[in-house]
């Protein structure tokens, strides 16, 4: 029976974490959007002759310069990046933190595995790992560092969660 409840762990620690993380990163990008939007708003207030429009239509807007249409980080296309010897053309766009959903589950996995068997200073692995794999890349990204924290947060929070309570209420 405990193989059974180890197993239902991994599955929904691994896989429904997504749509969490998913969500969390939604309601980041609504709060700054509302800052941005109250940024500018108090500018137009020091400067009348400022023309500051907000956007008060979210879903109709493009993207923002460094993020595709469905919401995956870019860098614009003039910009070469590590992992391209020449830069893209003109209005071409480099995706970053590619990969990003597998390594998601994978993390989530390890870490819900490494609280059932009793062994959280796994844990310190996995962050080690998934921040030695991506320095390069946050370190040229200001955007792409802010969205790795909070997935990386957003999928041990879960898988941490989701390993206590079968733990404490199947596993003892």
């Amino acid at each position: 029976m405990n193989a059974l409840w180890i197993t239902a762990a991994l599955l929904v620690a691994g896989f429904a974490g997504w749509p969490v993380t998913a969500l969390v990163f939604r309601l980041a990008r609504t709060i700054d959007d509302k800052a941005d939007a109250a940024r500018a708003a108090d500018r137009a207030l020091e400067d009348p002759s400022a023309d500051v429009t907000v956007d008060t239509f979210p879903a109709l807007r493009q993207p923002r310069p460094g993020q595709s249409v469905d919401g995956e980080l870019t860098t614009d296309g003039g910009r070469p990046t590590s992992d391209v010897p020449y830069p893209a053309p003109p209005g071409a766009a480099q995706r970053i933190l590619r990969g990003g959903a597998i390594i998601g589950v994978l993390e989530r996995l390890a870490v819900c595995l490494a609280i059932l068997a009793g062994q959280p200073v796994a844990i310190a692995y996995v962050v080690a790992i998934k921040g030695l794999g991506r320095f390069a890349e946050l370190k040229e990204t200001p955007v792409a560092a802010e969205r790795f924290i909070i997935g990386t947060l957003t999928s041990m929070l879960w898988a941490a969660g989701i390993a206590a309570i079968v733990k404490v209420l199947f596993l003892s």
